[in-house]
């Protein structure tokens, strides 16, 4: 029973665009713990027990709101599910990782470490460093930069088609950018010319996220970057953080060129909403001595 119900909720929601992919899983491990004890029905003292079986406190509320959502789905059908209250788990507020800005310094030998890749004369190191590189100069995501075709690449930039929300959006890039990116069209196409995918591996198909993830954190424990394994520090994914909080810190301190600068970044990042923007500027010590000018300012005079 409950399994037809959680089938039709994600068929409706993949049928309005959205991937649904991380909460399809979690929804499926729930209905499977769900149906393991007999219930036909949500349960809330059943949806906590599963929640707080996830290792950290962040894991543990993504479980109760995704699991709560469907619960509030199938109690409008009927009354016996149960909704478990929001603040089950407690009242604690979101925590995001702290991203890691990295230095312009750090970037060039993450490039260079990349360029060093056997084996030599591959098509492996000239796309780990042309890929790690367009990561910094661009700020996109590392599955939009893996999605790219080579018919993304117009004159004017980079077409992302594949987005996080299913936004399509032009990438301009910097002459430096675009010039790196032909040089290494030039060698890509000589290797491979018949597929279409921009990043290739020497198997000739399409590097995968886990693989890309893995060669990243290698590199950067190689370069002093990251510990031991096991160990966390810096991630891909904070080269997209550095890009924007670098964007950030070149805008003029007022208000009027903040909202506007943070509008167009929003955009240019694929956000979906422009709040998501505006987190970055709790990222470096600059852009918050910046808005506490602001708001002081503000306070002592009405006007930022």
């Amino acid at each position: 029973m409950l399994s037809d119900n959680l089938a039709r909720y994600v068929a409706l929601h993949e049928a309005l665009g959205f991937s649904f992919r991380t909460q399809r899983i979690l929804l499926r491990m729930f209905v499977a713990n769900a149906e393991r004890h007999g219930d036909n029905l949500i349960k809330s003292d059943r949806v906590v027990a599963w929640a707080v079986e996830a290792p950290s406190p962040e894991q543990r509320r993504n479980r109760l709101l995704t699991a709560r959502r469907f619960a509030i789905a199938m109690h409008a059908e009927d009354c016996r599910h149960e909704v478990p209250a929001v603040d089950a788990l407690g009242r604690g507020l979101f925590r995001r990782t702290q991203p890691y800005i990295y230095s312009g310094e750090e970037i060039g030998k993450l490039m260079e470490a990349a360029a060093s890749l056997g084996p030599a004369g591959a098509l492996r190191p000239l796309t780990y460093f042309i890929l790690f590189g367009l990561l910094a100069a661009t700020g996109m995501r590392i599955s939009e930069a893996l999605a790219l075709r080579l018919s993304d690449i117009t004159d004017d930039g980079l077409i992302i088609l594949r987005t996080k929300f299913k936004k399509s959006r032009l990438v301009p890039l910097h002459p430096t950018t675009r010039a790196a990116l032909d040089r290494y069209l030039s060698s890509r196409l000589t290797i491979c010319a018949n597929v279409e995918s921009l990043f290739l591996s020497n198997a000739g198909t399409p590097p995968r996220y886990d693989t890309v993830s893995a060669l990243f954190r290698q590199i950067s424990r190689k370069i002093g970057l990251r510990g031991e394994p096991g160990q966390s520090g810096p991630r891909i994914h904070d080269l997209r953080h550095t890009f924007a909080v670098k964007s950030l810190e070149q805008c003029p301190c007022n208000a009027d060129a903040v909202s506007r600068h943070i509008l167009a970044l929003s955009t240019y990042l694929g956000h979906a909403h422009v709040a998501d923007t505006y987190w970055y500027l709790q990222a470096a010590p600059s852009l918050m001595a910046q808005v506490a000018d602001i708001a002081e300012a503000f306070g002592q005079t009405g006007a930022a």
